[in-house]
């Protein structure tokens, strides 16, 4: 009962930090219904319907799926079916879902583009989202230990038994592969810790590419890592709430606000940013993981590695047989792999971005963007990203068999 009382504590207390600066605001004024008044009718229904139900109201087939990890935990996987068509599966960042894929809509989503494209679209959640916060036997709201986890489980265990349903469900020997941020450093995970996956992967298309972290430049960097030692163990890390969005749009104050964090964790990028769109995004995002993902990142900062997680010398040594945790072996990744990445990322610089390239054994396309003020979400969300980034990268997916 403590430990959840903890984790309860901890999640208020980190969405007082993402709201910070509101929160010290005693006497804001509140403009009528700003929210309601402000945006389209269509657009707060988009921010309160969840990934199902928005393609459904955008006319596109769709299917739930649920798999079970070899650790028991229970993966919820939305697909946009085309039966007889070539998977490709699409996997999220940290504190994000399979919404992510789709919000922007049928005109400028990947999501929906990959489908009108032939493609049978599968869209994965990790472990501790809003859509996969199950297990056989642990309850995430009364078992601090169902939140034992990192990236690394994400990677080692919920991407594999993902790909392999898929593949069941289908017939097809791969499928291509889409991933954004920790959608990418999970990828390293799967295909460095477990080789034969790489052979299950046509091509990888890495958005915002995540391994080394040195470079990342967020001006939040500082309150991640209090956050982090705020408290260890399992944590539940910002879920999915109403209170986040919709205290953003008390009045214009608190919305240009929150719009001001986001900028600072992805990177300014006002020109491909589509405001009208902010309370879906905000209605979506976060979508709830683990604090100890969040914790295996500010390592890399630290450490200036791509290892797995430090637990500190006497436990690493009960876990690894070593003092310090290992690096994850990228040598050992082989599948084709696109790296898609930008100027203005504050959480995947291109100096980091770089200096993973070199170590990876197939990169079949390296794209630094031109577009100096793209960020972390331009590529996904962005106004143009269809015409400037995802046709390419069907094109170059089109290049590669699923034999």
């Amino acid at each position: 009962m403590q430990r959840q009382m903890l984790s309860k504590k901890f999640s208020i207390r980190a969405l007082i930090f993402l709201v910070s600066t509101l929160a010290s605001i005693a006497e804001f004024p509140v403009q009528g219904n700003y929210l309601q008044e402000s945006y389209p009718k269509c657009v707060l229904e988009d921010a309160d319907l969840d990934t199902a139900q928005l393609i459904a109201k955008y006319n596109y087939p769709v299917e739930t799926h649920y798999v079970t990890t070899p650790d028991e935990y229970i993966l919820r996987l939305h697909r946009i079916p085309k039966p007889g068509a070539p998977p490709v599966f699409l996997m999220h960042g940290m504190m994000d879902s399979s919404a992510t894929w789709i919000l922007m809509g049928p005109q400028k989503a990947l999501g929906y583009y990959l489908w009108d494209n032939g493609y049978d679209v599968w869209m994965g959640n990790a472990r501790g989202n809003r859509y996969s916060s199950n297990h056989t036997k642990l309850d995430a709201e009364k078992n601090a230990e169902f939140w034992l986890f990192s990236w690394h489980e994400i990677g080692f265990y919920d991407l594999p038994a993902s790909i392999d349903y898929v593949l069941q469900q289908t017939g097809f020997k791969k499928t291509g592969y889409f991933g954004h941020s920790q959608g990418t450093t999970s990828f390293w995970v799967m295909c460095s810790m477990h080789p034969e996956y790489n052979e299950k992967i046509t091509m990888m298309h890495a958005l915002a590419p995540v391994a080394f972290m040195k470079h990342m430049r967020t001006p939040l960097l500082s309150y991640g890592r209090t956050a982090a030692k705020m408290t260890a163990g399992g944590v539940r890390f910002l879920p999915r709430t109403d209170v986040l969005w919709k205290t953003c749009f008390t009045s214009k104050l608190t919305e240009t606000t929150c719009l001001e964090i986001y900028y600072q964790l992805v990177g300014k990028d006002v020109e491909q940013t589509n405001a009208t769109m902010l309370p879906i995004i905000l209605g979506h995002v976060p979508a709830g993981c683990s604090l100890k993902q969040l914790t295996h990142y500010i390592q890399l900062v630290a450490n200036d590695r791509f290892c797995q997680y430090d637990y500190g010398p006497v436990e690493n040594m009960k876990r690894y047989q070593q003092s310090s945790p290992p690096d994850y072996p990228l040598a050992k990744i082989t599948a084709r792999v696109g790296l898609f990445y930008t100027y203005n990322d504050n959480l995947s610089s291109e100096e980091d971005v770089k200096r993973l390239a070199a170590l990876l054994p197939n990169v079949v396309e390296d794209c630094l963007y031109p577009h100096v003020h793209w960020n972390h979400m331009s590529m996904t969300w962005g106004i143009d990203a269809r015409e400037l980034a995802h046709k390419k990268m069907l094109e170059i997916m089109k290049k590669y068999s699923y034999e």
